[in-house]
This record gives C-alpha cells, sequence and structure tokens, in this order.
C-alpha cells in the first residue's frame, strides 16, 4: 500500500495569508468614503449647473478648520487622533460637478463651457503647416534633384548625411575674389545653420541669365543667342545641377552609403571657398549675356514681336 499523502495538510500550508490592514487606515478609509457617498446622493438629485452654483456657495467661505463627519450609530470613528480633516476644496468641487455632469450624459470638457487650454489655431492656415512643405524650400528643391529612378527616401538620406557633414565642418575660408550672395551671414556662422550654409552655396553660384536661341533670325539660318533673365527657382535648379555634374566628374574615393554625400557636401563648401569650377560655370554665362546684349534690339526680333 502506497503512503497516504497529507493535501490537506499541505494546502494549509501552502495558503497565503494577508496581512490585516491598520485600524487606524481602515477607518480613516470608511470616513473619506463614507462623506463621498453622502454628498453624492444627496446632490445627484439635482441638475448639474444648480450642483456647481451649489459646490461654489460652499467653497466661497472656505475654512481649512473642519471636521470629519461622524455617525453616531456606528461606533468605529470613536477614538481616531491624528487623521487629516477632511476639506472640500475648489478643485475637488469643479471634479466633482464633472463627474456628475457626465452621469447626466453632458460633456465635461465641452467648448462652450470650459473653453480650449491652448485655444484654437487662425484660419487659414499656413502653407508653412502642411506636412508636405513641412521642409525648406530651397532642401526639398535640392532632394528632388538628388532622386534617382524615383527613390525619394534615399534622396532624402543623402540630403539629411549632407547637411550633417556642413553642420560638423569647420567655417570655411571665404575667396575675396569670388564673393558670396549679398547678406550672407559670417564664415563663422555657417556651420551652426547647416540649411542656411546650402542655401548660401547654391545662390552664389547661381546664374542670373541664360541664352536662348531663335533659329534663323541671325541670317543664314544661324540662330540669334539672347540673353534673358530666370526666376529664382530655375536659377537655383541649374547652379545645383552643375554642383551635381562636377561631382560626378570627379572620381570616387569607394563604395559606401555616404560616399556620394560627402562628395556633395565637399563640393558645397568648395563653392563657398571659391575653389569649385562651377564658378567658372557662371562667369561663361554671364559673359556670353554680355557680348550678346546687342542682340536685344535685333530688327529680327521686333518683328517678330518679342520685347524684352
Amino acid at each position: 500500500m502506497p503512503a497516504r499523502l497529507g493535501l490537506s495538510a499541505a494546502f494549509r500550508s501552502l495558503s497565503i495569508r494577508t496581512n490585516q490592514l491598520p485600524q487606524k487606515q481602515s477607518i480613516a478609509a470608511a470616513v473619506q468614503a463614507r462623506t463621498l457617498i453622502t454628498d453624492s446622493t444627496t446632490s445627484s438629485r439635482l441638475p448639474p449647473r444648480v450642483q456647481v452654483q451649489q459646490q461654489q456657495q460652499r467653497t466661497q467661505p472656505f475654512s481649512t478648520e473642519t471636521t470629519p463627519p461622524t455617525n453616531s450609530n456606528n461606533g468605529d470613528l470613536a477614538g481616531i487622533e491624528g487623521q487629516p480633516p477632511v476639506e472640500v476644496t475648489p478643485e475637488n468641487a469643479a471634479a466633482l460637478s464633472q463627474l456628475s455632469e457626465i452621469a447626466y450624459g453632458v460633456k465635461a470638457a465641452d467648448v462652450a463651457i470650459e473653453g480650449h487650454k491652448y485655444g484654437l489655431p487662425t484660419l487659414p492656415l499656413p502653407s508653412e503647416l502642411h506636412h508636405k512643405y513641412r521642409y525648406s524650400e530651397v532642401v526639398n528643391h535640392a532632394t528632388k534633384l538628388l532622386m534617382k529612378d524615383g527613390k525619394l527616401s534615399k534622396a532624402q538620406r543623402d540630403m539629411a548625411m549632407i547637411l550633417n557633414y556642413l553642420r560638423s565642418s569647420p567655417p570655411p575660408k571665404l575667396n575675396p575674389s569670388r564673393p558670396l550672395i549679398p547678406g550672407h551671414p559670417p564664415a563663422s556662422h555657417l556651420p551652426l545653420n547647416p540649411v542656411e550654409y546650402l542655401t548660401v552655396a547654391i545662390d552664389s553660384v547661381a546664374p542670373l541669365i541664360k541664352m536662348r536661341g531663335y533659329k534663323g533670325l541671325a541670317g543664314g539660318g544661324r540662330s540669334l543667342e539672347v540673353p534673358q533673365p530666370i526666376p529664382a527657382r530655375q536659377r537655383r535648379s541649374t547652379a545645383f545641377k552643375w554642383i551635381l555634374d562636377v561631382v560626378n566628374k570627379k572620381p570616387s574615393k569607394g563604395s559606401g552609403r555616404t560616399m556620394f554625400a560627402h562628395r556633395v557636401a565637399e563640393e558645397i563648401v568648395a563653392v563657398v571657398e571659391g575653389r569649385s569650377s562651377v564658378w567658372d560655370k557662371r562667369m561663361l554665362v554671364h559673359k556670353l549675356g554680355t557680348a550678346n546684349r546687342a542682340n536685344l534690339n535685333s530688327p529680327a526680333l521686333q518683328l517678330k514681336g518679342k520685347r524684352f
């Protein structure tokens, strides 16, 4: 016969016995619960607005010297010493009124009643708050020019690396013979704002004009080259394309995710310092425009109805 197992004794030994709370804490909790129940039961029959007015009237002559309510039928309240008195503050009254309004089906955070914590924005909203236009105009334009095969996320990652390189690079050494755009910040301030660093580099080498050819107007089937001003977006597009052409013609220093972005950033620093060959392209376009500015008054253009 196998030995008998004392299961009842084992269960008694494994049973968890919870410690009882101290008597003073249980009595204080009972007092607070009883006061909340009595206040809610007496005021639940009134409308929410009347309850709020009554709570405000109660809290106007507020005094801290209050005593906890006593119940003559229950002897547990006798002998309570050292417990804080039960106080009704304006914050508690407002919270209780909100709870009563929720019980009646009224929204406690109604706009007409409570208002907004931070206020409503003014309409119409500015275009900068749109998620598609949250970046700088120059950064967004340059990112689209960096994109290949529709891979926008890769272009955005390359632009982030370019801005990080400009931010961590030392201040550039400016060349007086190739001045930057008027109103640019000092050289020591450019690394502090990489977006402005990129903007100054692109706007400084952006051409002011472009050469447009009109076929057959120069005589003998030759095209007539006429300088024409271009808008700011087209100027920046031409300048950044020149920078990318110079970067692609340079030999690669290796393979990796950061190589192309770092080469573009180095070329931008070279543009600001006046060491890049992009300045020569800009100077050549301006020289052609100066040489052909007499073609603006050509009779062939006037007959065709072109005015500049």
